[in-house]
């Protein structure tokens, strides 16, 4: 600690002569444009906003340590997952659909992205707190995000607008089934779990392949907020997910979750019951149970948020040795949209914001371009005799797999057991207790309620009939018992004459 006083200065660094005026001609006189400290501190305001990420707009994040706790070195070489390794590593978690201002507590899935600077690159996961998706085609993503975004006509989002995508698209209903249930609202972060949702690929020193999905189980047990606790909360702190992480963190209550994988046998995939890299299915544990691999806390907390949670850039095709994609479709198109978002978003050099950097050595080709900060080094190109750097030929560095056939659009081939709605309904009668299943209802019915206009209405019927024939029925009684009523926490401010006849619309 010194005493010594510090002294403001320009972004160049030269001393400020006032915080408070701007250079004028006499005291009452006009500014003059010469005044480059107020230019400075003008321009720079203007542009200080960054656009917000399409989905996953809402959003923190902290920094902490993967530690390997078990040996799954049979499995894959990555340096990351061997034993007795400990990794430095980025976490953000997030909201899908709000955007950068809205409530942490709406009903929506969580983002749950990793960044480990492991000491061969770096590995990036981006995941949910769900293991599934709505969608299993990358060709329907962007029209489904633009269904849980805002009207066109009066920027308003619209329960019409989803269900109207939902019930047309049958492969959503497990993960609306998820969403709708106990788990679309967790109550913090550190109490919801974290899963890759995609399949992935590792391959061990000798190359061996196995398909791996990945589960980080949080230590802190599982909570949620109701329906009526979220709506309460998002009214109190819209940042109360936010604030929770960040407390705690600072507090020395460092949260933290046990990685443990599904490993499926290469050659098992190809006859598995249902389609392994359908994103909107899960590996029942029986057939593959979980292993353990290590723990991931979170004990520090971001100093600058800007620099370090809202320039984190995840992308699934930050790969390292070891590690693969596979053919899951929204896994190969997100090894692409998401760096062209990063790429879009915060420029074509983002790798080298700090928070983005690999903490091993970078001997790459790239050169300029806006932003750049590392220098380039002659030779710039490749293949040359200069004593540039060279590829790893050799190494287990992208482990793949074969295909092969005429092009086509066409869906997933089918195996025995696909159908879109059979693991729903099994978690609604095999997984969910009485009162979660009440719950359940409750939040589909709310829901539905809102807006939802009276051709979609009957689709989202048959889609929970679909789901699970009581559930459906009970959804059903549920919206026509209560269409007419008004809402009694909402009356007073409504519009009379919409109130009560918005559903037949």
């Amino acid at each position: 600690m010194t005493d010594e006083q510090i002294y403001t200065t320009t972004d160049a660094g030269a001393p400020v002569a006032s915080d408070e005026h701007s250079l004028t001609v006499g005291a009452g006189g006009p500014i003059v444009l010469h005044d480059h400290y107020l230019i400075e501190q003008m321009a720079q305001f203007n542009r200080e906003r960054i656009p917000e990420r399409q989905p996953h707009a809402k959003g923190s994040g902290a920094f902490g340590v993967f530690e390997v706790t078990a040996d799954v070195s049979a499995y894959t070489c990555a340096s990351v997952f061997q034993p007795g390794v400990t990794t430095e590593m980025a976490a953000r978690f997030s909201t899908v659909a709000g955007e950068r201002g809205s409530p942490d507590t709406w009903r929506d899935p969580r983002g749950f992205a990793l960044k480990f600077y492991t000491s061969e690159g770096v590995y990036d996961m981006v995941g949910n707190n769900t293991p599934v998706f709505f969608i299993k085609d990358p060709l329907k993503f962007q029209h489904f995000i633009r269904s849980q975004k805002r009207r066109a006509d009066n920027n308003l989002r619209d329960h019409d607008m989803q269900w109207d995508f939902w019930s047309l698209s049958p492969e959503s209903a497990h993960q609306v089934t998820w969403l709708m249930g106990d788990r679309g609202i967790p109550r913090t972060w550190r109490h919801m779990n974290g899963y890759s949702s995609h399949t992935y690929l590792w391959a061990n020193s000798e190359g061996v392949k196995h398909w791996v999905k990945y589960h980080f189980i949080t230590d802190q047990g599982h909570e949620f907020f109701t329906q009526d606790e979220a709506d309460q909360m998002a009214a109190i702190d819209t940042d109360y997910h936010t604030r929770d992480l960040f407390e705690h963190i600072a507090d020395g209550e460092f949260p933290s979750w046990t990685l443990k994988v599904q490993l499926m046998p290469f050659d098992d995939a190809a006859a598995y019951r249902f389609n392994p890299f359908d994103l909107t299915k899960v590996w029942p544990h029986g057939d593959y149970p979980l292993h353990e691999v290590g723990r991931m806390t979170l004990n520090q907390n971001p100093t600058d948020h800007h620099t370090q949670i809202e320039q984190l850039a995840f992308e699934p095709n930050n790969l390292v040795p070891g590690i693969g994609l596979s053919p899951d479709r929204m896994l190969l198109a997100r090894g692409f949209a998401y760096s062209d978002a990063h790429r879009a978003r915060i420029g074509g050099n983002y790798r080298q914001i700090p928070v983005n950097a690999s903490k091993y050595p970078v001997h790459s080709y790239s050169k300029d371009g806006a932003m750049r900060v590392i220098n380039a080094v002659d030779p710039v190109y490749a293949p040359n005799s200069k004593g540039g750097p060279a590829a790893a030929t050799g190494f287990q560095i992208e482990p793949g797999w074969a295909a092969s056939g005429e092009i086509v659009r066409s869906a997933y081939v089918d195996h025995p057991e696909d159908d879109d709605f059979g693991q729903a309904g099994t978690m609604v009668r095999e997984v969910l207790d009485d009162a979660a299943r009440e719950r359940l209802t409750d939040n589909i019915v709310g829901h539905l309620l809102n807006g939802v206009s009276e051709p979609v209405l009957a689709r989202a019927f048959e889609y929970w009939r679909r789901v699970d024939p009581d559930l459906g029925s009970a959804v059903e009684a549920g919206v026509r018992a209560k269409e007419n009523e008004l809402d009694p926490k909402a009356a007073e401010q409504s519009n009379p004459a919409r109130t009560g006849a918005q559903h037949k619309a």
